[in-house]
């Protein structure tokens, strides 16, 4: 077992885990840690606890110190100079004739790199572009294409349902989303019923599948032959969070829709062709 304390860099973000050598860092509490690309600053998502080694990627980084008043002067300069070089990059974006959107720019702690974030519909030669910002900030350049998806993320905004974005508030990774959750749980296949402000599906399709998966497996699907208080049937239509079934009964030449709870209907097997036997 490894002890460990968890620490996050953005507001929702991956939460990473750190080396606190010996000491306890409250919940909420700023800390400098050591990363591959020099000190950080971050805030502790994870009071200090043991985990499992195979959950640990080693060498283990580990906190420097507890964040000071300087540390804290130094961060709000970053974010002044952030404002001001995604202004000077939109500028050289638009000099340079790239076609590309500047997302979000970001300084590390030290200022030893300068992170420029953008989206675009394909590949983009931007090394004129790096060339001509590394002369103005005199220190590392790097660009980063990301997709819609965290666009949204990092930007934020309200969704159809008048909530902050989940992706922005509380959701750490993003979650595989298909056209298939949609169908299983009944929803409109209209693009733009189920689709976010980033153009692809919902992220909350994901919440409720599992709840889904489970009543489709303990629920007859349309088609299916099954046994009711009032004779054989086939269900034509289900009702998967209440449980009800419209089924249809064919007595002589007589054919009647009644409905049922899953619970009052026992499926019937298919009978076998005796032709192809």
């Amino acid at each position: 077992m490894a002890t460990v304390v968890g620490v996050r860099f953005k507001t929702v973000g991956k939460v990473y885990y750190f080396d606190p050598a010996g000491i306890q860092y409250p919940l909420g509490s700023q800390v400098i840690v050591e990363t591959a690309r020099g000190a950080e600053f971050g805030e502790v998502a994870m009071e200090n606890r043991e985990v499992p080694d195979d959950q640990v990627v080693k060498p283990l980084k580990r906190v420097l110190r507890a964040a000071t008043p300087e540390d804290l002067r130094i961060m709000e300069e970053n974010r002044k100079k952030e404002q001001q070089a995604a202004e000077l990059c939109r500028e050289k974006i638009i000099k340079h004739k790239l076609d590309m959107k500047l997302v979000n720019v970001e300084y590390t702690f030290d200022g030893s790199k300068i992170l420029f974030y953008f989206t675009a519909d394909g590949r983009v030669d931007f090394r004129e572009l790096v060339k001509d910002l590394a002369s103005v900030f005199r220190t590392r350049i790097e660009l980063r294409q990301i997709g819609v998806r965290d666009e949204a993320k990092m930007l934020g905004g309200l969704g159809i349902c008048g909530r902050p974005f989940c992706c922005s508030t509380f959701l750490g990774d993003f979650q595989p989303v298909s056209i298939k959750m949609a169908k299983e749980q009944g929803l409109s296949l209209n693009p733009g019923k189920i689709s976010g402000a980033c153009g692809r599906l919902m992220c909350c399709l994901k919440y409720e599948q599992d709840a889904y998966e489970d009543l489709i497996r303990h629920t007859p699907r349309v088609g299916a032959q099954v046994s009711t208080p009032d004779g054989d049937g086939t269900v034509i239509d289900v009702s998967l969070l209440t449980g009800t079934l419209k089924v249809r009964l064919q007595n002589g030449e007589t054919t009647t829709e009644n409905y049922y709870h899953k619970r009052e209907v026992r499926p019937l097997r298919r009978r076998s062709n005796p032709e192809k036997a």
